[in-house]
């Protein structure tokens, strides 16, 4: 599935509650569906930088893909990097590098997230493609 697609679905599973008590939840949910982060990248390294929270992202290529893998502390911040990883985890670092991440915006999202997780969020996207970038460089050579 590529990244127009998952956005969309993400999207329409959003629209259907009515209030941010409801996004909230759906959010937390996502993050409490995440598989366990492998411990070899449960690291001080993986820490993202700017975060309230402690939020863990590592990557590893697989058939040419950009797999995500991901743990925070906090249940909203979880559910917001398990929001990354259902949209870009498994894309190429390509697709990852050119999808528009800006159309997470249209549900609404960072107008109601604290300033601080609005932060993280930027965070987390530069982070992944950071990862993406240096990911399509390295297995280009």
């Amino acid at each position: 599935m590529n990244y127009e697609t998952r956005i969309e679905d993400l999207l329409d599973d959003m629209s259907v509650f009515e209030d941010w008590t409801e996004k909230y939840e759906f959010i937390i949910s996502q993050g409490r569906r995440l598989p366990a982060m492998p411990e070899k990248f449960r690291k001080n390294s993986n820490l993202i930088k700017g975060c309230q929270s402690r939020v863990w992202v590592g990557t590893e290529m697989e058939d040419g893909r950009l797999i995500i893998h991901a743990d925070s502390d906090s249940l909203i911040t979880k559910g917001l990097i398990a929001l990354f990883i259902r949209l870009l985890s498994g894309l190429t670092p390509a697709d990852i590098l050119v999808a528009d991440l800006s159309r997470l915006d249209d549900c609404g999202l960072k107008e109601h997230l604290a300033s601080t997780r609005a932060n993280a969020l930027t965070s987390m996207a530069a982070t992944i493609r950071k990862a993406a970038d240096t990911a399509s460089k390295t297995f280009l050579l």
